[in-house]
Formats: structure tokens, sequence, C-alpha cells
């Protein structure tokens, strides 16, 4: 009940307020109306006296004829006999003056407010209300300025002149009644409003704290209570169908939850309705910061391709009726080594769905398989093609020339060795991944290794001008497979060779050692590796320069060998570029501690 009382006493002080600062405005104005109009016939009748005076001085030339005193003769036809009337000259000396007979004696009056006010004004008036310093009686004073003189009137300022002021006051006492009238009407008009809004704030709290109604809410036959009664009515069928789309929301989400996609709804606002916990933990993978707010899919840059579908169509103003026609986007995302597919499809409402499948798996495992089948039918169809190549030329020329004929059966046996050495190296490399752990290890010294990797390419070396500085001591001894460990030194020497250049000098070393590693380098000071190579270079089949790599003979397959033989042995392998030039490999290997 205190709500009640407290609520229709703020409604009944906002429409009194209202009513009171527009009633006071109005009073304010009339009020100075009223008092300026009187302030106005005021001075409009001591107006007229200055006129007269003026016309009988300049009639009769008082002033010129020095004979001012006969302003007496005037006063005795002003009505008013309680008149003051003063003759100033320009310089402030009294002339005349009806209220004192010794008026050549009074003080000057230039500076009195009325003199100075008609000498600056426009209308050449003006008007105050004060004492006289001469005979001490208050009066409103009027002046007029007639460029030689100042004609001064003034009224004595009595009870009469200042009830004459005074503006009527009876409108007042009917203002008084119309707010007496006014409060009356207010006061019903808030209690019949308040009384609907009081119900209608008492069930609003109910519902909105989700309590049973504990009354059936009857309103006041009004507009008011036509609109409680029809929003009562709608809220309880609305209840209704919450608890029905709460049942079957229960049985979405828990069918969400037990899928392994991401799937995620949003408003037309891009906010988040319902999302599953796989939906945000690929938000983490994807992302470049850890996520937990599913919101935060719109500001991941990955998702670009999404956010411009969404832009064009949450903006659209058509509504699709049609289901079967609904805006729909799919495409595959890579991030990290991680693939997805994403789709997204916006609803008729402009509410949408995401929808975030991990393909990971499928994606690489199909890769994988045409990349090896592409690349080894590739790297086969280039030798294979050559030798049977050479052997038609030699089929089908009976009468070629013998030294053309042995240069054809060299050049197919060539190919023929390097078909050999590209599938023993896919062999190699196969066998690495698949039986890594079980290859037998033993104690190799690791120069002597080097040493007949140097030996056995003294030929090339010599043809290229090439340098080769051995830095391994004859006791660095480490534990591997010594095919394996052969083949990472074989394959760096093999690849400086290849693509250094001419004249090139290749420094293998033993950089240092810790307690369980010896690391290793193989620098050369050729000509380097581009930079978009460098995170490419240990790929099956990758060539920085697939010309220079099939003319020297290579697979495409000794650096992948490298960092497959170091992975197996424990290691790590990487390569940069020089600061003068030249490629830089380092990798470690296991000591071999007896």
């Amino acid at each position: 009940m205190g709500f009640d009382i407290n609520f229709k006493r703020k409604l009944f002080f906002y429409y009194f307020s209202i009513f009171f600062i527009v009633t006071l405005t109005f009073v304010a104005f009339q009020y100075n109306r009223e008092k300026h109009f009187k302030i106005v016939q005021l001075e409009t009748s001591l107006n007229s006296i200055t006129e007269l005076s003026n016309n009988f001085i300049s009639k009769n030339k008082l002033i010129t004829d020095d004979e001012i005193q006969l302003m007496d003769s005037l006063l005795q036809i002003i009505p008013a006999h309680d008149t003051r009337l003063t003759i100033i000259d320009n310089k402030g000396n009294v002339l005349f003056d009806s209220f004192v007979e010794d008026y050549k004696n009074m003080e000057n009056h230039l500076n009195r407010p009325e003199i100075e006010k008609a000498k600056t004004s426009k209308s050449k008036t003006g008007s105050n209300i004060r004492k006289s310093e001469t005979t001490g009686q208050d009066f409103y004073y009027y002046a007029h300025y007639y460029d030689e003189y100042y004609v001064r009137v003034a009224a004595v300022y009595n009870l009469e002149v200042q009830n004459f002021l005074k503006a009527e006051k009876l409108f007042l006492f009917f203002i008084a009644t119309l707010f007496l009238v006014t409060w009356l009407i207010l006061s019903y008009i808030t209690g019949k409003m308040s009384e609907s809004i009081t119900k209608l704030k008492d069930f609003a709290i109910q519902a909105r704290q989700n309590k049973p109604f504990i009354e059936d809410y009857q309103f006041p036959q009004n507009e008011l209570g036509v609109i409680g009664k029809q929003i009562v009515s709608m809220y309880k069928k609305l209840a209704e169908a919450k608890d029905a789309l709460s049942a079957e929301k229960e049985k979405l989400i828990k069918h969400l939850y037990v899928l392994n996609e991401g799937i995620g709804f949003f408003s037309n606002e891009k906010a988040t309705i319902l999302t599953n916990t796989h939906f945000v933990q690929y938000l983490n993978l994807i992302g470049e910061q850890s996520s937990i707010n599913p919101e935060q899919i719109f500001e991941i840059k990955e998702f670009q391709q999404l956010q411009e579908f969404l832009d064009i169509h949450l903006n659209e103003s058509t509504v699709n009726d049609n289901n079967s026609d609904l805006p729909q986007i799919e495409f595959t995302l890579k991030k990290s080594g991680y693939y997805f597919e994403i789709k997204c499809i916006v609803f008729q409402d402009k509410s949408f769905e995401i929808f975030i499948n991990d393909t990971t798996k499928l994606e690489k495992r199909k890769l994988l398989k045409q990349q090896m089948t592409s690349n080894i039918a590739h790297e086969l169809k280039t030798p294979v093609t050559s030798v049977s190549g050479y052997l038609e030329t030699i089929l089908n020329n009976k009468d070629i020339e013998e030294d053309k004929k042995d240069y054809f059966i060299k050049k197919a046996t060539k190919q023929c060795y390097r078909l050999s050495s590209l599938i023993e190296d896919i062999v190699l490399l196969n066998r690495i991944e698949e039986e890594g752990d079980h290859y037998e290890r033993s104690e190799l010294a690791v120069a002597q290794m080097v040493q007949e990797v140097i030996e056995d390419r003294e030929k090339l070396i010599t043809q290229q001008q090439a340098t080769i500085i051995l830095k391994i001591d004859n006791t660095v001894k480490v534990k591997g497979n010594k095919s394996l460990v052969g083949s990472i030194f074989q394959n760096l020497i093999d690849n400086a060779l290849a693509y250094a250049g001419e004249k090139v000098t290749i420094i293998v070393d033993m950089y240092h050692e810790d307690d369980e590693y010896y690391y290793f380098s193989v620098i050369d000071d050729g000509v380097g590796i581009s930079k978009k190579h460098l995170a490419r270079i240990f790929e099956r089949f990758y060539r920085a320069d697939s010309g220079r790599s099939r003319k020297m003979g290579g697979t495409g397959l000794g650096l992948a060998i490298v960092k497959h033989a170091v992975n197996t042995h424990k290691g790590e392998v990487s390569v940069k570029n020089g600061a003068n030039g030249g490629a830089e490999f380092y990798f470690n290997l296991p000591k071999f501690n007896g």
C-alpha cells in the first residue's frame, strides 16, 4: 500500500509541477505587463506636461527674454497641483523650480539620474524614483531633453502614486481558485491511474522473479485496465510456450554436447545463443589468443571470409521465406597444421548457425597420399622417359654409328642409376619412418666416416674446384646406425656441392658438446638458400632449384633423409643462411659413452 501512496504522489507531483510552472510563468508575465502598462500611463501623463511646458517656453521665448519666472502662470492650468516642474539648462543649472523659491541657488543637476538618462537615450527621456536632495521628498522624476534645456516633471511619490503603479491583483485570486480546482482534478485522475499501474507493477515483479501468481488480477474498468488484462493473458500463454521450448532446448543441448563437431548459434546482432564445448576448443586452436567467449570468432582474422558473408546477409532488408534458399557458405580453413571445415547458414530471422568440423586426419591423409603418389610418379617419370627414349632411338635406327650407340647406352645407364638411387632413397626414407627405433646402433668414429665420404667424391670436388675442411677430432664418437649417420653427412656434403656453386668452401665441424650430445655443422660459403625455401627445405621431393638438382642427379629426398635420420637418433636439425652468405646446417647426435 505504501508504494500505491508514493506512486500516486509522484504522479500527482509530476502533473502538478507542469501546471505550476506554466501558471507561475503566466502570472509573472501578466504582473510585469500590468506594472509596465501603469508606468507607461504615468510617464505619458508627465510627458504631456513636458511638451506643454516646452511649447509655452518656445512660444513666449521665456529663456531668451529671461522671463522664465512666467512658468508660474503655466502651473495654474496644470490639473495636478502636487506636480513639480523644473527647467534645467545644458550645463545643469536650474533655471526654474516650482517647489523651490530660491531655485537660482540650487546645486547643479547635470548628474541627476533622470537627466543623464534623458541626455543619452534615443527618446531623450529619462525617469527615476528617488528622494529629492533639495526638498527631502520622494518623487517620481520624468525628464525630457529639448536640445537647449531639460524640462523635468516630478510627481510626489505618495501612497496614491504607489497604488496607481501597482498591478491589478484580481487575476491572482482567479489563479488561486484555478489551482484549487486543478488540485482536486489531478488527485482524482492520478488515483485512478496509479491503481492500474500498481497492479501492473505487482504483476511485472512476480513475472520477472518467475514466481507463481498469488492472485487473479482484477483491473479497473478503464483503458489501462484493459491493457493490463491483455498483458496478463499474453504472458500466461508465453509462459506455457516457454516451458515447452525449454524442454525441447534441453534435448537439443544434450545432443550438441555429445557431438564431436563445434556448433554455435548466434542472434542477428552476433550475440551468443547456444554453443557446445568443441566450438570454443576449436576457436582456441584457430585463434592466436586463448578464447572462452564464442563471440570472439568475429575478431579472428582467419574467419574473415565468414565475417564478410555475414556482413552482407545480416544487413539485407529482404526476408527469404523459402527455407531451401537460405544463405549458406562453406569453406576449409588451415591453421597450425590443423584443417577445419567451416559452414554457416543464416536463418529467416537473421540469426545464424556456425559449424566447425576438425578434418585434420582426413585432410592430411588425403594430402599425404596425393603428394606421395604425385611426387613418386613425377620423379620416376623423368628417368624412365629418358631410358625409354634412348633405347627406342637405338632400336629404331639399326644403322646408327657405334660411338652414338655407346653415347645413348651410357645416358640410359646413367638414368638407370638415378632411378635405382631414387628407389633406394624412397625405401630408406620409409624404413626410417616405420622402423626408426629398431635400427642397430654402435660406436661410430665420425671423422673417419666423413673422410670416406670426401674421398668418394674427390673427382667431383676437383671438377668443381671445391674445398672441404674437416674440423672433427678423431676422438669424437657417436652412438648410431652407420648407414643412417653416413647418409646424414653424405647428403649434406652432396647438397653443398650441388647447390652452393663452384669454388665453394665446405666446413664440417663439431662446434659444441654437452653430457649427452655432440653438435655438428656443415657450412658453405656459396649462394645460400632463398628465404622462401628455408621453411620447406626438409620436405620430400622439395627442391629449391629443381633444374640444377636434376642436372646434378639429385632425387629430392636427400635433406628429408637427413631430417628423419637425425630425428631417429633423438636429435634435431636446422638450417639458416650465414651472415656473409652460404647455407649453414646444424644438428646433434648422441655421444657414445661406452
